[in-house]
């Protein structure tokens, strides 16, 4: 598959990630589009995305599979559990994200995008032609209603954003500006990317609590027209989508129909996927995308097999520990958790060793932590904190390696020195702390998940040897969105992927706000001064030197904080899909991302 793997190449220059920092101009004009640090890639002229094919026929449809179910088709709020897709697929926004580039976007549902001096504040101007699917246009009050309602009773990821708004206002028929209370750049473009609501579908109705039976009317090129409850969700193409011919669209958005169905666990939607129920899959162990994609379809070439390269940093994945609990507030229990995390025998076992490990949260870019002591900007920004760092922030920090073995004799051996450090010692073959109760705690898993289930296995025999009680909860889809929404675990998986250009969403995923008020990223519940202090540096940054080294400070600390158990990283994604779907040759710097698939693929006979 290598030969295939390197055909899809990266080959435009825009894909090459650029932080290079340039000065702002005064007096900024109505521009077609706007970015993190200078100017955007693309003209204003551009014809469409260069990672698409403005050619691409229109047809076709995809199916793929999720494991759980679904209970409302809102995803701005908190209530139930939503498929994800829709976020991105049945809403649009005034801005479009470019992925051939860091941070930056491009007029969607807006014609342009002015700002002050400073970013201070921002206006857009609607096209004049932006439609709901209903034939009625996008006003700005439909703007200003949605930025309101989503950051008052919407999703809590949203009201972060909207505390930093001094206000909102119409300043023509078409135009609406938004002033900052903050002197923060990024913030004018995080404006653009909030999707637009119609206001008139809301009126007398419950939206924080809205149903299935609330069907949404968007922008968007796709409309849904088929739900069968908790099942599948199907969308499909609106002949009659206000915006084929924006730039920013063009080459975009080419199925007819896209399907989303939802079965009990990952086996028998492999299955399904096997006997062509489902025409596109992800594949996230190496062993089996090795091992177990030879089946006929795949060996007549219906089925194709394409690995998508990537330069994004890896984010996390793995178990999360829960630090508003005994005993995962203290750092010596994490650590002493980590040693007996068999990572080596454990990526061997399930997938032959073929997935190298994440190493930090910024690992795979250039914002990734460097190996060694903390030294030059990344030094002076820590310096401060010095006191309140845990060990290894400032003097290095790497995850324990094991022998590969099943005992991991040596890691055990310090997993035990670390709890004994923290006042456990074994009293009857159980660890227990000064007052006689066993160290104990649940990890909640969603239901059909086996791999996470095979991992969780081995990892409680090796805690059962220090004589740690370790249980598996499962739970459906709504149980487990309402419990992690509210904090209510004790460990649990979590994937938090992380972009190029880092910004105020590190807040919502590392921001004290996170520990106390639910629904937002901050899973693991770190209170870390030190932390919302590189994010500031982060956002403050006048020079790449300053970015680069306030992120690389910031991942020391969130590794060094020992909050995750690391597993696998994808330094590409393996997607199996229908000879008839196609995707572009130049990829973006992202990859297998948001607006990447379904959004870009096209539907070709032959």
């Amino acid at each position: 598959m290598r030969s295939l793997f390197f055909a899809r190449k990266l080959r435009s220059a825009a894909y090459i990630l650029t932080l290079s920092v340039l000065p702002v101009s005064l007096g900024a004009e109505p521009s077609h589009g706007i970015a993190m640090y200078g100017d955007p890639a693309l003209p204003h002229d551009f014809v469409s995305l260069p990672y698409t094919n403005p050619d691409a026929p229109k047809g076709g449809k995809i199916s793929f599979g999720e494991v759980g179910g679904f209970d409302s088709l809102n995803p701005h709020i908190r209530k139930g559990s939503v498929p994800w897709q829709l976020r991105s697929l049945a809403y649009e926004s005034l801005m479009g994200r470019s992925y051939g580039e860091p941070f930056s976007v491009y007029g969607l549902l807006a014609e342009s995008v002015e700002t002050g001096p400073n970013r201070e504040w921002v206006e857009f101007t609607l096209r004049a032609e932006a439609k709901f699917s209903d034939g009625s246009p996008v006003t700005t009050q439909d703007v200003i209603w949605s930025y309101e309602t989503l950051g008052t009773i919407g999703h809590p990821r949203y009201r972060g954003f909207y505390g930093k708004i001094e206000s909102i206002k119409a300043t023509g028929p078409r135009s609406v500006r938004i002033t900052f209370n903050e002197d923060n750049r990024e913030l004018a473009l995080i404006a653009g990317l909030r999707p637009i609501l119609k206001k008139a579908q809301w009126d007398g109705k419950d939206f924080a609590n809205s149903t299935l039976d609330d069907i949404p009317i968007a922008s968007s090129p796709y409309v849904i027209t088929d739900v069968d409850a908790g099942r599948s969700v199907t969308l499909t193409r609106n002949p009659e989508y206000w915006g084929k011919d924006v730039p920013f669209r063009r080459g975009t958005m080419n199925l007819d129909e896209i399907k989303m169905e939802f079965y009990g666990d990952s086996a028998v939607l492999f299955e399904a996927f096997k006997a062509g129920e489902l025409t596109m899959r992800r594949e996230n162990n190496a062993e089996k995308w090795e091992t177990q994609y030879s089946f006929p379809a795949v060996q007549s070439g219906d089925v194709v097999k394409s690995p998508i390269p990537h330069q994004r940093p890896t984010g996390m994945t793995g178990f999360v520990m829960n630090t508003r609990k005994a005993p995962f507030d203290d750092w010596r229990v994490r650590d002493a958790l980590l040693h007996a995390f068999n990572f080596e025998f454990i990526n061997d076992t399930l997938t032959g060793g073929r997935q190298p490990r994440i190493s930090s949260y910024f690992s795979n870019s250039v914002l990734g932590m460097q190996e060694g002591a903390a030294t030059g900007k990344v030094a002076e920004f820590l310096a401060p904190y010095k006191d309140d760092l845990l060990p290894g922030t400032l003097e290095g920090y790497t995850l324990p390696v094991s022998d590969g073995s099943a005992r991991n004799r040596k890691n055990i051996r310090t997993a035990m020195k670390l709890l004994q450090d923290a006042g456990y010692s074994v009293a009857d073959g159980k660890m227990v702390d000064a007052s006689g109760k066993q160290l104990s705690f649940d990890v909640l898993l969603r239901q059909g998940n086996q791999e996470n289930q095979a991992i969780m296995d081995i990892y409680i025999n090796a805690l059962a040897r220090l004589g740690i009680e370790a249980k598996i909860s499962t739970t459906d889809d709504a149980q487990y969105t309402e419990r992690t929404a509210t904090y209510d675990f004790d460990m649990t998986y979590y994937r938090i992927g992380l972009s190029l250009s880092p910004g105020n969403e590190q807040y919502l995923y590392w921001g004290s706000e996170g520990v106390d008020s639910p629904g937002r990223r901050n899973w693991m519940g770190m209170n870390v001064p030190a932390a919302e202090a590189m994010i500031d540096n982060i956002l403050g940054a006048r020079s790449q030197e300053d970015f680069i080294a306030a992120t690389r400070a910031l991942d020391r600390i969130l590794i060094a904080g020992r909050y995750f158990i690391p597993l696998y990283q994808w330094p590409y994604s393996n997607i199996a899909h229908a000879k008839e779907l196609k995707y572009p040759e130049t990829l973006p710097i992202y990859g297998d991302w948001l607006g990447f698939l379904p959004e870009v693929w096209w539907w070709e006979e032959g």
